[in-house]
């Protein structure tokens, strides 16, 4: 079992769903309170002992790079004006030098095309991969818990899950639950939105994985599936013809913040968790939701 040192955080969306916020910036660079949604996944890994993290991007996305380099201007002026606490906090968030690559996706050709991207700077190790629209909120990142399930089972491939409403399974990839493996259990099958009435169970993957290196070969010959693009799922079904699948169920939660009723939520939820500014925004919050509610009644 070879250990999971490398991580994928694929960046090269368009960001459409965020039009016009993301015409002239990363769609990954809008912020939760006052971080990048970005930065939530590289924190994410960095915690789960990630050790080189391979950025996919793709044109008009240079403002990631920019953010996880120095920048001596700022960081002289905060010297200068002695703000030493926001001073510190750029300074840990900063990566060791050598710790992150970029490659780009010349097309988009969706997700399975922007991992096999990154294939040259993985090589033959497994790998994890983050999907950074789907931010993680809980005691802990969601991947921590991965690796744990990751080294419990000796290796093969695990993906994240968590609970959706049953009536629901049609808009996510769902798992059939197998046998309990340590703090989790094997996968019996994947469907791609399937209806209530087939769904294998209510598990839906949330965006964390690590995978085993051969997912490359697969992906190189993929055939284009849903939305004419090169489907993940569909290699991952084709590699679980080989290897073991292994599912996390996450504790906590995950917001999908490709979307806006998910990104409002997230910065509701981190906002309200924060020691610095919870209590200053609760009662503001509160009163929106009363008098949304009342309004609501009154129609």
């Amino acid at each position: 079992m070879k250990k999971v040192r490398k991580a994928v955080i694929p960046v090269a969306g368009l960001g459409t769903r965020f039009l016009p916020a993301t015409k002239s910036m990363p769609k990954e660079m809008l912020t939760i309170v006052d971080r990048p949604v970005v930065q939530y996944a590289v924190d994410e890994a960095l915690e789960a002992g990630i050790e080189h993290i391979v950025f996919v991007t793709g044109r008009n996305k240079t403002a990631i790079e920019d953010y996880f380099d120095v920048q001596p201007e700022l960081f002289g002026t905060l010297t200068r004006s002695g703000k030493v606490e926001q001073l510190a906090s750029l300074e840990t968030m900063l990566p060791v030098a050598g710790a992150m690559s970029y490659t780009r996706q010349q097309s988009p050709l969706g997700l399975g095309h922007a991992v096999w991207c990154a294939r040259d700077i993985i090589g033959d190790d497994p790998f994890a991969l983050l999907l950074p629209d789907m931010v993680s909120f809980g005691s802990r990142g969601c991947l921590a818990g991965l690796m744990e399930l990751y080294n419990n089972v000796g290796g093969n491939n695990v993906i994240a899950v968590e609970q959706c409403d049953p009536l629901e399974t049609g808009k996510y990839g769902i798992v059939g639950k197998g046998a309990t493996v340590g703090n989790g259990f094997s996968v019996m099958s994947m469907v791609e939105k399937p209806a209530p009435s087939v769904a294998p169970s209510n598990f839906y993957i949330n965006g964390r994985y690590i995978l085993q290196p051969e997912i490359f070969d697969i992906l190189g010959t993929q055939e284009r599936g849903a939305g004419n693009e090169i489907q993940l799922t569909d290699a991952m079904l084709k590699l679980a013809a080989q290897q073991e699948f292994f599912a996390y169920p996450y504790e906590g939660r995950t917001f999908d913040c490709g979307s806006k009723e998910g990104f409002i939520q997230a910065n509701v939820a981190f906002a309200l968790s924060r020691p610095d500014i919870g209590d200053l925004v609760f009662e503001p919050i509160k009163e929106i939701v009363l008098s949304h509610e009342s309004r609501r009644e009154a129609a």
